[in-house]
């Protein structure tokens, strides 16, 4: 799981008022509270969670690296 590519995945709004299915995908990713940023693997299942969530959350990806 070394090669696996990463994303960074902050909470920018608060989980407080919004649908179960959304601050369920939030607390999927691992975010706890505005602010707090992870770094998940870049798989369908982290993606699909990052969409449901996508207008509380900034998303980063990291530079293609060159070799």
């Amino acid at each position: 799981m070394t090669d696996a590519k990463l994303i960074k995945v902050t909470l920018v709004r608060s989980l407080y008022g919004q649908l179960a299915n959304i601050r369920n995908s939030a607390r999927g990713l691992g975010l706890r509270r505005i602010g707090h940023t992870v770094e998940v693997a870049d798989t369908p299942s982290n993606r699909g969670m990052v969409n449901a969530a996508s207008h509380m959350l900034v998303v980063e990806f990291p530079a293609a690296e060159k070799t």
